[in-house]
């Protein structure tokens, strides 16, 4: 018979952590994870009123805390799969071409398979749009004259929310086409109002006529089910999209005007920041890398898009898009790659502490 090993007791906790409240409590052991100076942390703590002696026991006997020591164990872990993602980043960065969003044509099967889902890389493909009635048809015009008695959800207000992107469901407002067009064309540069994929007004039969101005398709594309997977995008110039990651992968046509977008690598998202859903709280526009230092290791690929042009958006990789012009683009995941176009992740929901 095999004994089980006698288990110590378990220690107190030491008296100056149970004096703070759970949420300096917190503070504490987050800091001490970021592994903030703790003369910085005391600081901080006495500036907000802390006692002094308290604050300083506190900080001096959170790492012998067992729930702390825990909490460093998963730390070890997740530095071992930050170290191994930053190797493969480095490996990946030696190729020459590698900030390069590559402008191809005449791509075929295999090979876009090969290179850019399987290698997990973007691309711009120049010819696929060529023959889509949309580019000679699409403008803010046509489509009040062929939609605009018809009613759509539109994002009205982002510049009110900085989270207008993660709230976009209460920004959500019910307009006329005509009425949406008319704003877009007459109010100038703003983010203030958008109409994005969120509305799926391609999902309604009386849109359907939008998806018979769409021609030619990527070569790893089912044409048969474009209308399950197909979204419209149609904004002023100004409008943003913030840095986040998709969970599939999408080719993006730009029809009308012209897009600038910023990527950054799926292996660098410890460098982002992610603490809530697919989002950063960094805007690659203006970085603010006092209060994010780890950014300035990230590599950010950037292209612009102009009309006809199509994105290839490989899994996982963090995107930030901004409309240089007034704009209509086309977005579609109709994928026939062999494996299903869906992904699982685990997303974060802590918030910006």
């Amino acid at each position: 018979m095999t004994l089980s090993p006698i288990k110590p007791p378990p220690r107190p906790r030491p008296a100056a952590l149970l004096d703070l409240t759970p949420d300096w409590l917190l503070w504490v052991a987050d800091n001490r994870l970021w592994d903030c100076a703790p003369a910085s942390m005391l600081d901080t703590m006495i500036t907000a009123g802390q006692d002094t002696e308290t604050a300083a026991a506190a900080i001096g006997q959170i790492e012998q805390d067992p729930v702390f020591q825990a909490a460093r164990r998963q730390q070890q872990m997740l530095r071992k799969l930050e170290s191994v993602c930053n190797n493969l980043q480095k490996v990946w960065q030696q190729d020459p071409a590698y900030a390069v969003v590559e402008k191809r044509r005449g791509v075929g099967r295999d090979e876009f398979l090969q290179r850019y889902v399987y290698g997990c890389r973007p691309v711009m493909l120049t010819d696929i749009a060529e023959d889509w009635p949309a580019m000679k048809r699409w403008s803010p015009a046509d489509l009040s004259a062929r939609f605009g008695h018809l009613e759509v959800d539109v994002q009205v207000g982002r510049n009110t929310d900085t989270l207008f992107e993660q709230n976009k469901e209460k920004l959500r407002q019910r307009m006329k086409v005509s009425e949406f067009a008319d704003l877009v064309v007459n109010g100038g540069a703003t983010n203030d109002h958008y109409l994005t994929a969120n509305d799926e007004m391609l999902r309604r039969p009386e849109f359907m006529p939008l998806l018979q101005d769409i021609g030619r398709m990527p070569p790893i594309c089912d044409p048969a089910l474009l209308h399950t997977a197909a979204s419209f995008w149609f904004g002023p110039a100004g409008t943003r999209t913030p840095l986040h990651h998709d969970t599939l992968m999408l080719f993006h046509t730009q029809v009308v005007g012209r897009k600038r977008w910023r990527f950054v690598s799926p292996l660098q998202t410890p460098l982002l920041y992610n603490r809530m859903g697919v989002y950063s709280p960094i805007d690659l526009d203006a970085p603010d890398f006092n209060r994010y230092p780890r950014l300035r290791e990230a590599v950010v690929l950037e292209t612009v898009l102009e009309p006809g042009d199509t994105l290839f958006l490989p899994l996982g990789w963090w995107h930030q898009v901004s409309s240089l012009e007034m704009s209509m683009s086309f977005s579609y995941t109709n994928f026939d790659a062999g494996v299903p176009n869906e992904f699982k992740y685990e997303n974060p929901s802590i918030g910006n502490w």
